[in-house]
């Protein structure tokens, strides 16, 4: 994990009402030569507590649908639009997101993943800089550019949702099935029913 450490945010103090909620800074987990990268919002109070993304109820959910289309956590690189946890958890603001979109870059840069995999509506518009209807256009890859690479973009409802609205789960594991397709994920061996979860 050596060459990634560079990339870890140690001190930041661009955002004030950010900086005011956090315990700690929130960076991206999981191998430096991952083919797939995902990207969420920010970090919630589980994450802000423990200091890696994704490890509430959305990242069990996230987890388990990796798992179930032949991938494991530690196969993928998971990381945040901001790196600190917003007051109440409220959406990162503009600013914030500007703020911290330079240390995000890095980490593609350095990763240089097959695909990008935008968990929900703040990564996906952030990244693609126009409105997304996530719910309508999960599963859809997109070429952007980010920091000046061209990139693969997928889009992909956020784990949470599938928690509040039971009918996202099929959105949501047709994304995260197609994401490990794109990488070359080879399931046919031993992968388990995509309804042994339900």
């Amino acid at each position: 994990m050596g060459e990634m450490e560079d990339l870890c945010v140690t001190d930041c103090t661009r955002c004030p009402a950010l900086v005011d909620s956090r315990s700690r800074i929130v960076n991206g987990t999981g191998p430096e030569d991952a083919d797939l990268l995902f990207v969420g919002e920010g970090p919630g109070a589980k994450e802000d507590e423990q200091g890696e993304p994704f490890v509430g109820r959305s990242g069990t959910v996230l987890d388990d649908g990796l798992r179930d289309v032949g991938l494991a956590r530690g196969d993928v690189r998971i990381s945040n639009c901001v790196r600190c946890r917003p007051p109440e958890n409220r959406d990162p603001k503009k600013d914030e997101l500007a703020n911290c979109r330079g240390y995000l870059e890095r980490e593609i840069d350095r990763l240089d993943p097959d695909v990008i995999v935008t968990l929900g509506k703040v990564p996906s518009e952030h990244l693609l800089e126009r409105s997304v209807a996530v719910t309508k256009e999960a599963g859809t890859l997109e070429d952007v550019r980010i920091g000046g690479t061209p990139r693969r973009l997928l889009i992909c409802v956020h784990p949470a949702a599938t928690l509040y609205d039971r009918s996202q789960e099929e959105t949501f594991e047709n994304a995260l099935q197609r994401a490990a397709e794109l990488a070359g994920v080879d399931d046919s061996e031993g992968g388990q029913s995509r309804l042994d979860g339900f």
